[in-house]
């Protein structure tokens, strides 16, 4: 087990987190079950009314055919871009440096599945069209994230989405919708679900991370894709005989959150540009596109951290459990916006900046 930091424990103490929806313990189940009817029947391996009719609900959702619900997104993608090599007879896929298949599945897409992955464009950018354009290799798949998580969530333009369809349509490459956080790109482009996933063949989204449920995933796309999805999904062992507590959090939180994510993007502008008054902070974006961004700040780790602690004791607001080391004379930490966020008065969190200001300029 990984040692608690102090970081981690001043953040744990604290009474106004500003990050996220809450603790991830058993009362996230529990709120879901209090919902429920005592009598609601299971679903049983990938079927039954339960599972069924929400896989329906998410299709329509998503403007497609139909949905599979998977116990996790890892499972679901790389299955997704194997359908889609069988089918081109290309075991080459493309996608972003930092993208989750990547850097965090200990290369499950070339090992379980023998697909090559190209990498396009710097680890700094995103992908644009002329990236697509200049591919000199063959690839079954393009695979595309919204918002891209790893340089603060970051979103192309629009324009560029429809022109990089339109352009894998036109050359035969299959495009793949990385959408973990789908809602959470909506209010910035200010179109529905089913409008962003008509430009993708298939589409994944997350259930645990912006919803915030227990886990799981969906994967839409055409009947055909689906369907062979489920075969591949009982070779993963991903038919577990029932997933119910997975697929009622899931439902239930898309419910509660689905129209909120205007509002976490809002306050992720604000808060975004309390952080960019402080002297040595700068966000990533400055101005944020999604519900998301990175706070970069010029201190060494070590110092940093003592300076968080004790604004946590002082102020008992918490801005981030961890730090990550981006050089020896700076750090680096995540903010997505939840429920927590509207819960810290504006007081509090003023109170909060200005004590880190005045810190900051006395180092």
């Amino acid at each position: 087990m990984t040692p608690v930091t102090l970081l981690q424990q001043a953040f744990q103490q604290t009474i106004y987190p500003v990050s996220g929806h809450g603790k991830r313990n058993i009362q996230v189940l529990k709120e879901v079950l209090n919902h429920c009817e005592d009598e609601l029947d299971s679903d049983n391996y990938g079927s039954g009314p339960l599972i069924e009719d929400f896989q329906n609900d998410m299709a329509r959702f998503f403007g497609k055919e139909s949905a599979v619900f998977f116990p996790s997104g890892t499972m679901a993608q790389q299955i997704a871009l194997r359908i889609w090599c069988d089918a081109q007879g290309i075991k080459k896929v493309a996608y972003h440096p930092l993208s989750h298949l990547e850097i965090h599945e200990e290369g499950g897409l070339k090992e379980l599945h023998q697909i090559e992955a190209i990498l396009l464009t710097d680890q700094d950018k995103l992908i644009r069209l002329e990236d697509v354009v200049q591919l000199k290799e063959d690839i079954a798949c393009l695979l595309l994230e919204l918002p891209q998580r790893e340089i603060g969530g970051q979103l192309p333009a629009y324009e560029e989405l429809v022109a990089i369809s339109a352009y894998c349509r036109e050359k035969g490459i299959k495009l793949h919708l990385d959408g973990a956080r789908l809602l959470e790109v909506l209010p910035y482009y200010q179109k529905t679900a089913a409008e962003i996933c008509e430009l993708f063949d298939s589409v994944y989204m997350s259930f645990y991370k912006g919803i915030g449920g227990i886990a799981g995933a969906i994967l839409a796309g055409g009947e055909a894709f689906t369907k062979e999805s489920k075969v591949w999904k009982r070779r993963h062992g991903g038919d577990l005989i029932s997933l119910y507590p997975y697929i009622l959090s899931a439902a239930y939180y898309f419910k509660q959150r689905q129209f909120k994510m205007g509002q976490y993007y809002e306050e992720a502008i604000e808060l975004a540009a309390l952080y960019n008054d402080c002297p040595a902070v700068e966000t990533l974006p400055v101005v944020p596109v999604t519900n998301m961004f990175h706070v970069h700040i010029g201190l060494p780790k070590a110092k940093l951290e003592a300076l968080l602690v004790a604004m946590y004791e002082a102020t008992g607001v918490g801005l981030t459990a961890y730090l990550k080391e981006v050089s020896e004379t700076s750090c680096a930490f995540e903010v997505w916006i939840g429920d927590r966020y509207g819960q810290v008065p504006k007081k509090e969190l003023a109170h909060a900046f200005e004590w880190l200001k005045t810190a900051l300029r006395a180092v």
